[in-house]
């Protein structure tokens, strides 16, 4: 496919560079066009050298060729990013004052503009008005991110990650609906791996759990556009790229960081692994076998139940319950008792959260594996929903699920 990439001249522009090497890995012929003012961020070289392409900004280069008409005419796609207020509104009113801008006008595919600006900036009515013209003669325009912006500020107008851009090209493509990344603008925390409860300062109880799903899901929640949060416990495998990364190891560490964490955030997943129990004492030095032969014995007490606390914490501190999405997940086996999803459905009205995503686990189930079986439970009392698949595709479906569900009860403004 050939791709006309867009830069703009804003400080994003940097991260644009992960973009391109997003498209060319595809196998995508990408020709980068960059205004003059983002060849302040990042030179020229550095486009021609991932893209494999000469770069230019003038209608004037290369005129036999024609390049502020053929450009656009074959492109296949054409994506702006950063796209900052003043190329929106070049871009909304018809400018043609560099190869850019005539690119745009010349365009006969798909269009995509990835906005970065400061956050008053992109609420300002001209921007919105220049948003919505861009929109209404078809092209797509994503909501920004919202987070860290240059200097202190913090706020919608962030340029969302590199593979949530890719992502929302490759389904306009496609023709999907879900380009507009469902989650844009809403923080999400996530957790993952398994919690380590120390005996002695060499030894803990642990339980197998690798990771791998929340990993996954932190991975489609920022391809949907949300902003991360990432409560990492044990895990086998690295956090993803363009995530923020909080690490804890205990089941105590962790209830602080995921009840400091709920303040901001529109949806709480715990995902991870947590330690029903920890040892009521632990020893300041390895535990060591006695020349008598005791066998030494280890008191348990309880850890807290951060799921229950999170739906208390969040039942209490909002006008109207449901503005923020909480979803648990429950690790469950059958016995004389019930099957897993008898204990499932119980383990749901107990603890009080919005949906429940239920595993059937055991030894070779689940924990470490890269493929899986779910069951999605609501307490809004709707049917069960199953997903399978490898744990990318399951945490796509989970994400999906839960974006439909928050934009229903919260929808933005």
């Amino acid at each position: 496919m050939r791709i006309v990439l867009g830069v703009g001249g804003g400080i994003a522009a940097y991260k644009v560079a992960s973009l391109l090497r997003l498209f060319t890995e595809a196998g995508h012929n990408v020709t980068v066009i960059p205004t003059e003012a983002s060849t302040r961020f990042v030179g020229s070289a550095t486009w021609e050298a991932l893209s494999g392409n000469p770069v230019s900004n003038s209608v004037f280069d290369d005129v036999h060729q024609v390049n502020h008409v053929r450009l656009g005419h074959e492109a296949d796609l054409v994506v702006v990013a950063p796209a900052t207020a003043d190329l929106l509104a070049k871009a909304a009113t018809g400018q043609a004052g560099d190869l850019l801008t005539n690119t745009l006008l010349m365009a006969h595919g798909p269009v995509l503009f990835a906005p970065a600006m400061h956050t008053e900036m992109w609420q300002h009515a001209a921007t919105r008005a220049n948003v919505e013209t861009l929109r209404g003669r078809g092209a797509a325009v994503l909501e920004p991110a919202t987070g860290r912006l240059t200097g202190a500020d913090s706020g919608p107008g962030r340029l969302p990650e590199p593979e949530a851009i890719f992502a929302a090209a490759m389904a306009l493509v496609e023709g999907r609906q879900d380009f507009q990344l469902p989650l844009a603008g809403r923080t999400i925390t996530i957790s993952a791996g398994g919690t380590r409860e120390p005996l002695d300062p060499v030894r803990f109880l642990g339980n197998r759990s690798s990771g791998k799903q929340g990993v996954a899901l932190a991975v489609a929640a920022r391809n949907a556009g949300a902003n991360v949060r990432l409560l990492a416990a044990h895990m086998e495998v690295p956090p993803p790229a363009g995530v923020e990364v909080v690490q804890v190891e205990t089941a105590l560490q962790l209830r602080e960081a995921a009840l400091a964490a709920a303040a901001d955030s529109d949806v709480v997943i715990m995902s991870a692994a947590v330690a029903d129990f920890r040892p009521a004492e632990v020893s300041d030095t390895k535990i060591k076998k006695r020349d008598d032969r005791t066998d030494p014995v280890i008191t348990l007490v309880r850890n807290p139940d951060i799921l229950l606390e999170l739906v208390e914490l969040r039942n209490s501190t909002v006008q109207v319950e449901g503005h923020q999405l909480i979803v648990g997940f429950a690790a469950e086996t059958g016995d004389s008792d019930g099957d897993v999803l008898a204990h499932a459905e119980a383990k749901l009205q107990r603890k009080g959260c919005d949906l429940l995503v239920v595993n059937h686990v055991g030894t070779d189930k689940v924990f470490g594996q890269d493929t899986t079986s779910v069951v999605i439970l609501a307490r809004s009392g709707s049917e069960p929903q199953e997903a399978s698949g490898t744990k990318t595709e399951v945490s796509a479906a989970i994400i999906s699920r839960i974006a439909f569900e928050l934009n229903a009860v919260s929808p933005r403004a």
